[in-house]
């Protein structure tokens, strides 16, 4: 499978790292890229030789959310397209939530919007502590719809009700107390910390590890078709609305939104 957005290398251990690749926009998600990560999560999880994924980014960001030619495309967009947009989406980060291998965060740098959701399937994050994160949908007129379903699992409601809803820019050590991110490191320690991580699992048994990681899925929040098309549906709803007309024209401007105090 050839790959334009994301990158898979795998080392003779079986550690695969999963990572990607348009550094000159931050790593953010385009239709091809949600595309490539429901490609490569299926790729990963019949990979017999994989034992462990690591999931990060290019360059300076780990990834900065929805493109915004992603983004306009949707704002022009019929519902019933932006509805599919959007569950394309929902599936890669439940491909992702649910693949069989444990699924280690590096994150390399700032983190917004989806971004946060492709940290909320990982079942450990490890960040750097010059990282910056932030549920940013709102500034936009818009809502985290469809990574809700895993960042509350993550979370849990109560924590994220302080950040979920102001679009604040919080750093790496807020993120940790929030549940986001498992450890906070320098970026100097940032391979050994993943190191660290990944080493237990090659003394595990793999069919043990991904019995216990569906365990823990089952025992968890439901993430179903319901709850995955509730989310697209909301979403929808809220793109309809003038403020997320003005908003992504603001931002695709450079602007201020006319209801930004």
């Amino acid at each position: 499978m050839i790959f334009d957005t994301i990158c898979i290398m795998t080392d003779e251990i079986g550690v695969a790292t999963l990572t990607l690749v348009r550094p000159d926009k931050h790593n953010a998600m385009s239709g091809q890229m949600i595309a490539e990560l429901a490609g490569a999560a299926e790729l990963l999880a019949n990979d017999d030789n994989v034992r462990a994924v690591v999931l990060t980014g290019e360059g300076d960001s780990f990834c900065a959310g929805a493109d915004l030619a992603w983004m306009r495309a949707q704002a022009s967009a019929a519902r019933d397209e932006r509805i599919a947009e959007a569950m394309k989406l929902a599936l890669a980060l439940r491909a992702l939530n649910e693949l069989p291998k444990p699924l280690i965060g590096r994150i390399n740098g700032q983190a917004f919007g989806g971004g946060l959701g492709l940290m909320s399937v990982c079942d450990v994050a490890v960040a750097v502590d010059t990282a910056r994160f932030g549920f940013t949908e709102v500034r936009l007129g818009l809502i985290p719809a469809t990574i809700s379903p895993y960042v509350l699992a993550r979370m849990g409601e109560g924590r994220a009700r302080r950040v979920f809803m102001s679009g604040r820019i919080i750093d790496a050590n807020e993120a940790r107390d929030l549940g986001l991110v498992s450890r906070v490191v320098p970026p100097i320690d940032l391979e050994a910390a993943v190191e660290a991580e990944v080493r237990p699992y090659l003394s595990a048994s793999p069919r043990a590890v991904a019995a216990a990681k569906a365990l823990v899925r089952r025992l968890g929040s439901e993430i179903d078709d319901a709850v995955i098309g509730e989310t697209v549906a909301l979403l929808a709803d809220v793109w309809e609305t003038t403020d997320a007309a003005d908003g992504i024209a603001a931002f695709s401007d450079r602007r201020r939104p006319r209801w930004q105090a």
